[in-house]
C-alpha cells in the first residue's frame, strides 16, 4: 500500500486486493469520503483514476 496527502489534509491510498488496484480518499476527520468503484488491473490506472477523482499528491 501507498498513501499521500494533499494540501487540504486528506489521505489517499493506493492498494492492492485480490481483484486488482483500489483506491480510497480518507478525510482529516477518519471518515472515508471516496473511493474507487472498480478495481484496476494495473496500479497506474488505479493512480490516474484518483487523480481524476482529486488527488493532487504523489503517493509513496
Amino acid at each position: 500500500m501507498s498513501s499521500c496527502t494533499d494540501r487540504n489534509g486528506d489521505e489517499w491510498e493506493i492498494y492492492s486486493t485480490a481483484s486488482g488496484w483500489r483506491w480510497r480518499r480518507t478525510a482529516t476527520n477518519g471518515r472515508v469520503v471516496g473511493a474507487s468503484t472498480q478495481a484496476y488491473s494495473n496500479r497506474s490506472d488505479c493512480v490516474a483514476n484518483a487523480q481524476r477523482n482529486g488527488m493532487t499528491c504523489t503517493p509513496v
